[in-house]
């Protein structure tokens, strides 16, 4: 990790930071008129953090927003005085933190076969495994600098045969959903086509094999799609509802050269009656677009296209 200051300064920095003027905590009421924390991911519209704030809260009206990086910078890779402007732009526009989408775990797994899928970092993520116990204490720290009581991460770049791995991979989730917990943190797994938890099934057999109140599901039924499985209704019934944590929100379309991102509403996800049993299940935490197609010319076209498609389907589930 590129850090330019010892970690130990680092991390007492950001305790500082929110020991004496902290965000305030985020409540357990969702978005005015809506059962859910509508939010995007702030740099699927801009890496000017400011401008990203602008468009979520005033041109989509929202009150909420994802952390995943800003200034071209991954989220734990901010410093105190970066962490400091971007409180003052939140302050500004009035948005609460949904999470730190960080990059734990986006690596291979020790003593296993290298992943075909290890070169694709992204997002500003290029760590080491050895460099995972300070990714972990970086997304703490931001998420008490920021006022969210969530982290996201992953579970290894995918394997071939998972299976004489998966119990060592479990311990590690464990572990580090454990020091999340005594930190007042819930970590959110999220299902990621390129890590070795892909789809609902397979979201389903982690959660019932990791028992503890500190690990939850970041559900992305995008990324589900990808792998061949119907997420809604198929995936998602599959899942322990009370475990979802975090839901992100992009469509796809099915391709002869496999799968494509598109934009809410203009895919195969049954989107809205995904949104029907999230709200049926008492649900209510994040709903966030992530919007990953970019067939609106800019990221933040695509963005404002994708979140018109979104909008319109919670307005149709009566979720906004």
């Amino acid at each position: 990790m590129p850090a330019r200051f010892p970690r130990r300064k680092f991390l007492e920095g950001m305790a500082a930071m929110a020991a004496v003027s902290a965000i305030s905590p985020i409540s357990f009421l969702a978005q005015a008129g809506s059962p859910f924390r509508v939010a995007v991911i702030n740099d699927e519209i801009s890496q000017d953090f400011g401008h990203a704030c602008e468009v979520a809260a005033r041109d989509f009206g929202m009150h909420w927003i994802e952390l995943r990086g800003m200034w071209k910078k991954n989220i734990v890779n901010l410093d105190e005085k970066e962490v400091a402007e971007a409180r003052g732009i939140l302050e500004k526009y009035e948005l609460k933190v949904t999470d730190i989408a960080s990059p734990l775990f986006k690596v291979d797994f020790p003593g296993a076969p290298k992943s075909k899928f290890g070169s694709e970092g992204g997002f500003g993520a290029d760590f080491t495994f050895d460099q995972q116990d300070e990714v972990l204490d970086r997304a703490i720290a931001m998420a008490k600098a920021f006022g969210t009581d969530r982290v996201r991460c992953f579970d290894f770049w995918r394997l071939e045969d998972q299976a004489p791995y998966r119990k060592a991979i479990n311990e590690k989730l464990l572990q580090a959903a454990n020091k999340c917990g005594e930190n007042g943190i819930t970590l959110v797994l999220e299902n990621e086509p390129s890590c070795n938890t892909a789809t609902g099934a397979e979201a389903a057999k982690v959660l019932d094999a990791i028992q503890t109140r500190h690990l939850m599901l970041n559900w992305d039924p995008g990324n589900a799609a990808t792998l061949g499985e119907t997420p809604y209704p198929d995936g998602y019934k599959l899942l322990p509802k009370k475990r979802i944590g975090h839901c992100h929100c992009k469509d796809a379309v099915k391709t002869a050269k496999g799968y494509e991102w598109a934009p809410m509403g203009g895919g195969i996800i049954d989107w809205l009656g995904q949104f029907k049993a999230l709200k049926r299940d008492g649900y209510h935490f994040a709903v966030s677009l992530e919007t990953h197609w970019n067939g609106g010319g800019s990221p933040e076209e695509s963005s404002r296209k994708s979140w018109a498609g979104m909008k319109k389907l919670l307005e149709e589930a009566n979720a906004r």
